[in-house]
């Protein structure tokens, strides 16, 4: 009698090693998909993935390192910022001034101003 009671809590039938694991694959596909999407949503840039969308992106404005990356419809285009694109020899034409409202105003160089 005691035997019979220990085999019943020693049934190895019906205990699979592996049953732990079965769905760990699953899990870690689900897992990766939503990482990724939690990353679309994060940078604000869903219409990179609709196909008839017409994007452009500024990466690091202003610093040397600067890209821009210009989708349109199926063609996604990266620009790197080199001496070639926002570099160059030129002439002074005239002054821009930024007001208090926020408006840029151009002065050309050689203007003659008339009062009426």
């Amino acid at each position: 009698m005691r035997r019979n009671r220990l085999g019943v809590l020693n049934d190895s039938e019906d205990e699979d090693p592996m049953s732990g694991v079965a769905n760990l694959f699953d899990t870690a596909m689900v897992f990766a998909v939503a990482l990724l999407l939690a990353l679309v949503v994060s940078y604000n840039v869903p219409e990179l993935l609709q196909p008839e969308a017409n994007v452009t992106i500024v990466k690091n404005p202003g610093d040397p390192n600067m890209q821009i990356i210009i989708k349109d419809m199926d063609q996604i285009q990266v620009l790197n910022m080199t001496d070639k694109i926002a570099g160059g020899q030129g002439s002074r034409m005239g002054i821009a001034y930024r007001l208090e409202s926020g408006q840029v105003v151009y002065v050309p160089e050689n203007a003659t101003i008339s009062a009426s």
